[in-house]
């Protein structure tokens, strides 16, 4: 069993930055590819990042490559995603997710986290 707590959203003006931050519970955090995804009002929820449980892969969506980056800390069992250069269109509530692959779809992860708001304005 896994627990997810994501924190660092906000609200932000466009261009600028933000890093969520997603802490886990329990020993197994580093077997765990970690991904995150986002859902902003009246949408479906979409893929954003993943990485895998070493670090090593990354993968991305193509809406926010080259602006967000993945990364995770075993020793401190968190996964991290900073968010540079931030559009209007980034606003959505940030989950992370925790699963056996670093997938871009969401059923394949097995723990969610409950989600931080991220608001860009214009």
């Amino acid at each position: 069993q896994v627990q997810l707590v994501e924190s660092g959203g906000g609200l932000v003006q466009a261009g600028g930055s933000l890093r969520l931050s997603c802490a886990a519970s329990g020993r197994t955090f580093g077997s765990y590819a970690m991904g995150w995804f986002r859902q902003a009002p009246g949408k479906e929820r979409e893929f954003a990042a993943a990485i895998s449980w070493n670090g090593r892969s990354t993968n991305y969506a193509d809406s926010v490559k080259g602006r967000f980056t993945i990364s995770r800390d075993n020793a401190k069992n968190t996964v991290y995603l900073q968010m540079n250069s931030l559009k209007p269109e980034d606003t959505a509530v940030y989950y992370c997710a925790a699963g056996g692959y670093s997938s871009d779809i969401a059923y394949e992860y097995d723990y969610w986290g409950q989600g931080t708001q991220v608001t860009v304005s214009s």
